[in-house]
């Protein structure tokens, strides 16, 4: 169970919990920024911030903090053989710094929130942990001004977007192999909520039956969408495709043979689509590895969107 579907369970049982984030660290801390751990009224433990006595340590203090109510606050942990009063009895050099938030019933609907999002942007203050839900989420911040003031703000739930325009066998496949690799897919089809791969689709997220007129509304903008066409028409792949041509995106391809791709090209062109806004377009889509079922198809997508994604 994932620590916020953890704390959310335990607040919808009216059991007050203490979670334990690491805002920064340094040098070879065994616990890395962004590391949580959940200590809960009813004496359950979920996640880590580093182990050892350390961790016991701060367990121990955490579980005081259900008594002797304060608001959030930070602990530095030293990890060297020196005994000091930040000292966290590890040795493996480094250090840490951990923030207490004891949470209650009044953070249910942030937990609630969090759960049902795709994405967003936590952050964590001396105040209160604030979460905000969108997919363009901004830099990664962390800074300590002191003992009482900080910040630390972080991505949460999804980081990558995959839009599928057809809802066929390849969909299916592509869908499958893009759940596997961390995306949040969404696919869209013209025909009937019943064609049975639309059906069948288990793994992609959502799923909509839509005018294809109305592609570009549905697909936002950023460097986090990636769009792979692949209806069962070619008038309908040129309809999207072109929806999609003056959208600031991360990756738009199109499934196709060489013939299709130049027939679909030289129609746009004909319309007046400039040719440098086809030449941003992948098609035929994917690496050339000779695919030819759909799962070898989705194959050489996922490896050319990967490729694009690190590059």
């Amino acid at each position: 169970m994932q620590t916020w579907d953890f704390i959310l369970a335990k607040l919808k049982n009216d059991t007050r919990l203490v979670l334990l984030v690491v805002i920064d660290s340094f040098g070879s801390s065994p616990g890395r920024k962004g590391f949580k751990m959940v200590v809960t009224e009813d004496g359950d433990l979920q996640g880590s911030v580093g182990g050892g006595v350390m961790e016991y340590r701060l367990v121990e203090q955490a579980r005081r903090l259900f008594g002797t109510p304060r608001k959030p606050f930070i602990r530095r942990q030293d990890h060297h053989a020196e005994n000091t009063e930040d000292s966290s009895g590890l040795v493996c050099s480094g250090s840490q710094v951990i923030a207490f938030y004891l949470l209650d019933k009044t953070f249910l609907p942030v937990a609630e929130e969090l759960a049902k999002a795709k994405s967003g942007q936590l952050t964590y203050n001396e105040t209160a942990i604030r979460f905000t839900a969108t997919e363009n989420v901004e830099n990664e911040q962390v800074e300590i001004f002191d003992n009482d003031h900080w910040i630390l703000t972080e991505h949460h739930g999804y980081r990558h977007f995959l839009y599928l325009f057809g809802a066929g066998h390849v969909s299916v496949s592509v869908s499958r192999m893009f759940r596997q690799l961390g995306f949040y897919i969404t696919v869209f089809d013209n025909r009937n909520s019943e064609l049975a791969t639309f059906k069948s689709n288990s793994f992609a997220h959502e799923k909509h039956i839509i005018d294809y007129k109305d592609t570009a509304r549905h697909i936002p903008e950023g460097d986090h969408v990636y769009v792979a066409i692949m209806t069962f028409a070619h008038k309908n792949d040129s309809l999207v495709l072109e929806k999609l041509l003056d959208k600031k995106i991360k990756y738009l391809g199109m499934m196709g043979s060489a013939e299709k791709v130049a027939s679909v090209f030289s129609g746009l062109e004909n319309r007046g689509i400039p040719r440098h806004l086809l030449d941003k377009v992948d098609s035929p889509i994917g690496l050339p590895i000779g695919s030819q079922t759909p799962d070898e198809i989705a194959v050489s997508i996922a490896a050319k969107i990967i490729q694009v994604k690190n590059g």
